[in-house]
């Protein structure tokens, strides 16, 4: 099968050797992303952090030919648990009618201090 990986330019993904998302045949498999924007700051709440990392995978899918409607499956890890309900919500007003299969667990740190939540995602594309 053919392989796509899709790159940010992040100038990471070169150093750590990664792709932002990868489609074999009709999978998509995304990185965990973080609620960077295009400048690649991080800032707001878990809510915030949460709808921006969304939007980033979103971006992801799209580039690799799917869509927020084929994910399957989301991982969220999230450095403090008691703010799941802000997660809950922004995941929810992404995916509340699509429903995939979805994991929430806390994590000691992420890569950097001012991350609060990262998120991966699978799709299939039927």
């Amino acid at each position: 099968m053919e392989r796509k990986n899709i790159s940010t330019g992040s100038k990471w993904e070169p150093i750590i050797g990664y792709s932002r998302a990868v489609r074999v045949g009709n999978q998509v498999f995304v990185s965990g992303t973080t609620g960077s924007d295009a400048a690649g700051k991080v800032a707001g709440d878990t809510y915030a952090q949460t709808k921006q990392a969304l939007e980033n995978i979103a971006s992801a899918l799209t580039q690799a030919g799917a869509s927020l409607s084929n994910v399957v499956r989301t991982r969220i890890f999230m450095t403090d648990i008691t703010a799941w309900e802000a997660a809950g919500k922004a995941h929810g007003e992404v995916f509340g009618e699509i429903r995939p299969a979805t994991t929430m667990v806390e994590v000691k740190k992420l890569i950097a201090p001012e991350m609060l939540v990262e998120i991966e995602a699978d799709a299939v594309i039927a």
